[in-house]
């Protein structure tokens, strides 16, 4: 069933699926009498049956399941002669379906009363056939212990059409059919994808070749999982990957959850002989798969320090090897303990936190760590009980909540990292629709620890107005924590306004040299696609307006990045550390949903500049399209959106305008372009 083909077919006659010859019966069938295996006589249904073994509960009328009683005697002439005459001549017979035991011979219209009220009553009907209750013993059941005696009782259950198999509440084969159809499990289909299993799809992601399942979309628990909403997340690890590569090399490279290998691959194909690849699963199948995709690449695939080759994969004329990549069969906390690597990446299905320790363990000094985390209703304050179980915080759903998630995920990194005596540099930080991705510098040392552990702290978010800041550093117990606050909500609304939020991580999430760095690998490797989000993210980081972008060209990225020397380069990493002067403000303001009921608000382009006009910084935020990253508080930024909104009406439009334009000329005199 699991290989079974899901796409949608045209809907078929049920006369014409019931010829098509069904799987064997399921082996607990065996077991039944002689006659609960034959093949039922009707001249009606004797066409449609042959060459198959439907077990006798199943059957189209009522008449049809009467006739098993001859069947049951041996006498097959009189059953194909057989009506309701002979029916009620009085002979003693038997009930084909319950054991002698059960339902001892009686007359003819006894029995068609039996069969009726008790098996053709509460069948279940799929496709013209009904699947009546059966007690013969096909279905093993546990005795009883009664006292000091074993009662054996017969269990009751129903035959399945589809698989076989045996159900015993009349509920539950009413859901085991619905999941049949659901599936697309109907009969005809279910013998088809059986007999002959569909071919894998074979797909191009970065000028790499892999095949998936079939069902790669909505996969079943044996399979392997191909998301293409997740090649944003893919090109941001390779750029990672092609930036740490010119600090040294060869890079002994973990994808600790492979399924199909898909990243693995690009690593191995577009880095070669920089990296030294090894892809990791669990499950059996995705291995299987992953070796395939490794030769579909021509690549060589090395199994417990062997090299594995296939005739069959002999490189063509002209073509070379691109690389080795090491393929494992093993738990990824285990394979993390017993090696060391210089780069590793950790992307389960959900939380990421139960192989943090095992990923900060032995992991090289300067190496990175990049987690990929997908339970976003915890993080995103859909769940506010599995994000306080899974990453011990407090959280609330804000205007925020992306950057609030990223936050999260980082101070569980920090802490896992902590306690392995290692510290962390921040490289970067993204939260999208359906995944978040932290991507940290590991430095070893208790100092680089100390150093990372005072960067966790809490949160002070007022309910009211949403201004937000965080707790002063020390241990004594302030009065009254409101003062922290830059707003006045505690002194004019009634009761508590505010609410402690975390541990999360405080400073940078952010560092703009990498990031430059990553930017140019795209530049090199043709990664058009993630080209925008770094650029935007490189903004972020110096929380400057996007219209300077002419600073940032590809020639500064390449004397920043590639001229520099593996050992400036290795320097800079260590002597790097956390500077607030430079930092980017924390969190950020959505232009929406501050607006001014009754207002138009301006362009976010303009109201950029109108912020930097009044001496803050100011940048976009790839966390939120409307969203506003600066150093303004919340009352500054409500002023300046205030001051610059015009009224609906159309009375003071013509004012509005005439001020907007005058501002726009002040605007263009200072330099700023916001058009």
């Amino acid at each position: 069933m699991e290989n079974m083909a899901e796409e949608e077919r045209p809907p078929q006659d049920p006369e014409l699926e019931v010829s098509v010859p069904e799987a064997p019966p399921a082996p607990a069938l065996e077991s039944a009498p002689t006659p609960a295996s034959a093949p039922a006589p009707s001249a009606a249904s004797a066409s449609d049956e042959a060459g198959s073994e439907r077990h006798i509960s199943i059957q189209r009328q009522l008449a049809d399941l009467e006739k098993l009683t001859f069947l049951m005697e041996g006498d097959f002439d009189s059953a194909s002669s057989l009506n309701s005459d002979n029916l009620n001549a009085g002979n003693r017979q038997i009930c084909p379906l319950c054991p002698k035991e059960k339902f001892r011979a009686c007359n003819s219209h006894k029995l068609r009363r039996h069969l009726q009220n008790l098996h053709w009553k509460v069948s279940v009907e799929f496709e013209g056939y009904r699947m009546c209750i059966c007690h013969l013993p096909c279905r093993p059941v546990k005795p009883n212990i009664i006292g000091e005696q074993i009662s054996s009782k017969m269990g009751a259950h129903y035959h399945c059409i589809i698989c076989s198999a045996t159900i015993s509440r009349r509920t539950d084969m009413l859901g085991h059919v619905r999941r049949h159809v659901n599936k697309g499990e109907t009969k005809s289909r279910y013998i088809a994808a059986s007999a002959a299993k569909p071919p894998n799809e074979i797909l191009k992601e970065s000028d790499t070749d892999v095949q998936v399942c079939p069902n790669y979309s909505v996969p079943q628990k044996t399979d392997s999982y191909f998301n293409p909403k997740m090649k944003l997340n893919r090109q941001l690890i390779f750029c990672t990957l092609a930036a740490l590569t010119e600090e040294r090399k060869p890079l002994e490279c973990l994808d600790a959850f492979g399924a199909t290998g898909i990243m693995g691959l690009q690593w191995a194909k577009h880095l070669g002989n920089d990296v030294k690849v090894t892809i990791n699963d669990l499950n059996e199948n995705s291995v299987t798969l992953i070796q395939e995709n490794c030769h579909l690449n021509k690549l060589k695939v090395v199994v417990d320090s062997k090299e594995k080759e296939e005739s069959g994969d002999i490189l063509q004329e002209g073509e070379k090897n691109l690389g080795n990549i090491k393929v494992t069969k093993m738990d990824a906390n285990v394979l993390m303990h017993l090696r060391s690597f210089d780069f590793i990446h950790l992307d389960p299905f959900g939380t990421s936190v139960n192989y943090l320790d095992s990923a900060f363990r032995n992991i090289r000094n300067l190496g990175i760590v990049s987690v990929t985390s997908t339970d976003i209703s915890s993080l995103y304050a859909k769940a506010q009980h599995v994000a306080r179980r899974h990453y011990g915080c407090n959280i609330v759903r804000t205007e925020y909540y992306k950057e609030l998630a990223a936050r999260i995920v980082v101070a569980a990194v920090a802490r896992a990292a902590a306690r392995c005596n290692k510290g962390i540099e921040v490289l970067f930080a993204v939260a999208l629709e359906h995944f978040v991705l932290v991507v940290v510098r590991v430095l070893r040392g208790p100092t680089s620890a100390d150093e990372t552990t005072k960067k966790i702290q809490y949160l002070i978010h007022c309910q009211w107005c949403e201004e937000r800041i965080f707790q002063k550093d020390g241990n004594m117990v302030e009065e009254n924590p409101y003062r922290q606050l830059p707003c006045n909500c505690h002194g004019s609304m009634p009761g508590k306004t505010a609410i402690e939020l975390g541990p999360l991580w405080s400073s940078s999430l952010f560092n703009t040299g990498f990031l430059k760095r990553m930017l140019f690998e795209s530049l090199h490797h043709g990664l058009e696609d993630i080209q925008p989000l770094i650029k935007t993210l490189i903004f972020e980081s110096e929380c400057t307006p996007q219209s300077q972008f002419s600073v940032h060209t590809p020639s500064n990225f390449n004397k920043q990045g590639k001229r520099k020397s593996n050992e400036a380069i290795v320097s800079l990493a260590k002597k790097q550390k956390g500077d607030n002067s430079t930092e980017h403000p924390p969190f950020y303001y959505n232009i929406h949903r501050h607006s001014i009921k009754g207002m138009n608000m301006p362009k976010l382009k303009k109201f950029l500049c109108y912020l930097s006009e009044a001496g803050f910084r100011v940048s976009r935020t790839h966390f939120d399209p409307m969203g506003v990253r600066t150093d303004a508080p919340l009352m500054q930024f409500k002023s300046i959106l205030l001051k610059y909104s015009t009224p609906t009406y159309t009375g003071g439009q013509s004012e509005g305008h005439v001020h907007a334009v005058s501002e726009d000329t002040a605007t263009d005199r200072t330099g700023l372009k916001c058009q």
